[in-house]
């Protein structure tokens, strides 16, 4: 059986941010708009008034300061509330795959290879721009890539289960190279128009590229293990797609058309599942939390990664043991625990270990245990 290792990462990250203040002024005066819209049935007790967000709210509620994004000219304009991008023709690179693109070539630049080097590309993410053709087989010919590609879809896991598919595939000897990509343009299926979640996403491109060990020149992770598990809620959920137009209310701008979630339930059931889940993972490979040099966990919330911190190594850990990138990048769906795995996996000596984990809708949750590997 082949050795799969990770040898290289790229992030993409758009140009425009938005910050806290500046979301919080653009909410706020779409909420004055909204209450002066529909006075008369706010009197009347037959639609609740909306109400202020507040920066230091948002902060203590997730520990996101800012955010990047693809536009925020729509999202900061309260007659608008959405991102405003340019309709592309079908003979231009999709935005989607023109994000993926740098992601890719930073990360085959960061391993020393080339795209003639790559034998397959996943495109796995939460938010796929389209139904086909696939994303990725987009991705592979913008970068004329020989062999395969598939796309797949776990939510805020798909990063890790499309590592888990890319690893495997190396591990038996069918491929021996893959891609792995998350484009998250998360700003399109956001309600901006939401007090409780408007402040949650941003945009990003993560690519991480793996190969079989004997094949990788320069310092790397070897992939002792991946672990996968599903569950189903309803708890996050979207509801749009292509049967939309089939429905009776088509033309209604549904609130379930967006990312809606239960805050409050999910946080108290994906928790204990996260923790565990972990815990049984390192059991399986005869190791402890305090194994672990590093944790490289999903960026949605920074108290439920503080609490499944501590669940597995047993304290609080600092933040060199469980990097944070929340603050500057906001939840960025499967594209987190990448970019925090991207930033933050120096300083390794040779045989010390990391564990990078995803968790969302679903639920899902994908854990990739690693060894640094001098060359």
């Amino acid at each position: 059986m082949f050795k799969p290792v990770i040898s290289g990462t790229g992030v993409f990250t758009p140009k425009n941010i938005i910050t806290n203040d500046e979301l919080v002024a653009s909410f706020n005066q779409y909420v004055d708009l909204f209450n002066a819209e529909n006075s008369e049935q706010i009197a009347k007790g037959e639609i609740k008034a909306l109400t202020y967000s507040n920066a230091d709210f948002i902060f203590k509620a997730s520990g996101i300061r800012q955010r990047h994004v693809m536009d925020k000219t729509g999202p900061l304009d309260p007659k608008t509330m959405h991102p405003n991008l340019r309709q592309r023709s079908d003979d231009e690179p999709s935005i989607s795959a023109e994000i993926a693109l740098d992601a890719c070539h930073k990360a085959l630049k960061a391993a020393g290879k080339t795209a003639a080097d790559v034998d397959a590309v996943i495109v796995a993410c939460s938010n796929m721009e389209r139904a086909y053709p696939a994303m990725s087989i987009e991705v592979q010919e913008l970068l004329g890539i020989s062999g395969f590609a598939f796309d797949m879809n776990v939510a805020c896991s798909s990063a890790t289960f499309g590592i888990q598919a890319a690893s495997d595939m190396i591990k038996s000897g069918s491929i021996k190279s893959a891609l792995v990509v998350s484009p998250e343009i998360t700003s399109g299926h956001l309600e901006w128009r939401d007090r409780d979640c408007h402040f949650i996403f941003g945009d990003v491109a993560t690519t991480v590229f793996l190969e079989e060990k004997s094949l990788a020149d320069q310092d790397h992770f070897e992939i002792l293990s991946t672990r996968c598990a599903t569950k189903f809620s309803n708890n996050i959920r979207n509801n749009n797609g292509f049967l939309r137009r089939t429905r009776p209310d088509r033309l209604k701008d549904r609130r379930d058309m967006q990312f809606m979630q239960n805050g409050r339930k999910v946080f108290k059931e994906v928790v204990p599942m996260v923790s565990t889940h972990i815990a049984d993972h390192l059991e399986e490979e005869q190791q402890i939390g305090s194994d672990l040099k590093r944790i490289w966990l999903h960026q949605a919330n920074q108290t439920m990664n503080d609490l499944i911190g501590k669940k597995v190594l047993g304290r609080v850990p600092n933040e060199d043991e469980q990097p944070n990138i929340l603050k500057d990048y906001a939840n960025t769906s499967s594209a987190g625990s990448i970019i925090a795995f991207s930033k933050y996996n120096k300083e390794f000596a040779d045989g010390e270990h990391g564990l990078i984990c995803s968790f969302g809708a679903g639920y899902s949750v994908g854990s990739v245990l690693l060894r640094y590997c001098t060359v």
